[in-house]
């Protein structure tokens, strides 16, 4: 693909010292130092998450089966004051 492109000063120089010292085409050099750049700009690909998994325990005291409870008063709670609320709502 053909395409016109202003290159810096600087840039165009090292470009083309590098193909004078390699002994390849400027346009080799250019596509090459692009092709460098982008590779290195790319993120690297992320690996498979995974969730190490170690126990917690629970401090003394505490009764696992009383959060499910506790839970299960609070979602009555809450529905009780949305049902009151919807009743005044309607009056």
């Amino acid at each position: 693909m053909r395409t016109t492109v202003t290159l810096d000063p600087d840039v165009e120089q090292r470009l083309r010292e590098t193909a004078l010292r390699t002994r390849r085409p400027f346009k080799r050099v250019l596509n090459e130092a692009l092709r460098s750049a982008l590779d290195a700009q790319e993120p690297p690909s992320a690996g498979r998450f995974e969730v190490k998994a170690r126990p917690m325990g629970l401090r003394a005291g505490f009764d696992p089966t009383g959060f499910n409870r506790l839970a299960d008063e609070l979602e009555a709670e809450a529905f009780l004051e949305t049902t009151r609320k919807l009743q005044e709502a309607s009056r």
